[in-house]
């Protein structure tokens, strides 16, 4: 229970209400909203409430049977980027449409049904399209799609059991040293790029300045803010980059979790009979990667909105 008990510890940062108070109103100044002091007072009690129903459920997920742990942990989530959003949104909930999923799953088939390739639609309105909009500037999301394979391909902690049960790699890990990043120079060749060029390249993807050692292939680690299509290894602490072009994606890691766990609970609400022939048969490699993938994800969405929490204040 340690490693779930560790985070939560932290949490408790947030158990006072004149804390949260006055976190809040540094977060609504930042914000240069006009209201600070109000919405702070306002949303102290909804924020605390929040993180308490969040601990609650990961809590219940840790000791639950499998066969419900993605709806437990589903919901988890969803009161952690609800409180989450509450640090840069003094007015949520300002509606009702904000509060739907923002997501949807097709009418699965009972036959030939892979999961891989099963896809997620984002809809346009809900906590889903809201949360990207406000926590990540991400808009006009309404429509796109994406396959469940192609998000677990993103989790650089899933990457040895890729490698295990495919014989493929999908994440180059880069070197660290002395608080600075080594990119591998086989990023290179793999991108068919010169140095120079991938520099440019990984600029541009990084939406961000990122600052370089003279003359190397190296990231200034203390200037620098690494951003998706980077992907941090919890368990290795270590950044990297998906090796393929068609991988390469900014979707933040939140989000990726937040899709994967949805259409999850929404299998282990909705489709039962194919969910308990997979945990009862694991007769193919989709039960190590969703029941891995379940395990990785209990432990690392606390921790990235136990972050996005202290950014907003510093």
């Amino acid at each position: 229970m340690l490693k779930h008990d560790e985070i939560w510890l932290k949490f408790n940062y947030f158990q006072s209400a004149s804390t949260v108070q006055f976190y809040l109103k540094k977060c609504y100044l930042h914000l240069c909203t006009t209201e600070a002091e109000r919405k702070s007072y306002d949303n102290c009690y909804p924020f605390m409430y929040y993180l308490e129903q969040a601990q609650t459920y990961y809590k219940q997920a840790y000791s639950s049977p499998f066969s419900i742990k993605p709806v437990l942990l589903f919901y988890g989530f969803v009161h952690l980027i609800k409180a989450g959003l509450l640090t840069i949104d003094p007015y949520y909930p300002n509606s009702t449409s904000v509060l739907a999923h923002g997501v949807s799953t097709r009418k699965k088939k009972k036959r030939n049904y892979q999961f891989f390739q099963d896809e997620v639609k984002i809809q346009k309105n809900g906590l889903c399209t809201h949360f990207a909009e406000k926590m990540f500037q991400m808009n006009h999301l309404e429509g796109e799609k994406f396959k469940m394979g192609d998000l677990l391909a993103l989790i650089p902690e899933l990457d040895d059991l890729f490698q295990f049960i495919h014989r493929k790699r999908n994440i180059i890990l880069f070197n660290k040293m002395n608080d600075n990043w080594h990119i591998p120079i086989e990023l290179t060749h793999t991108f068919h790029m010169g140095e120079k060029r991938l520099k440019n390249f990984l600029e541009e993807k990084n939406g961000g300045i990122i600052h370089w050692i003279p003359n190397e292939l190296t990231i200034d680690g203390k200037q620098s803010e690494l951003n998706p299509p980077f992907r941090y290894h919890l368990f290795k602490k270590l950044y990297g980059i998906n090796v393929s072009f068609d991988q390469l994606s900014n979707i933040p890691d939140i989000m990726v979790h937040y899709l994967l766990l949805y259409n999850l609970s929404m299998i282990a609400r909705y489709e039962t009979e194919w969910w308990f022939d997979l945990i009862k048969t694991a007769a193919d490699d989709t039960y190590p990667f969703i029941h891995t993938f379940l395990e990785i994800s209990e432990v690392k969405c606390p921790r990235m909105m136990f972050r996005f929490l202290m950014k907003q204040c510093t």
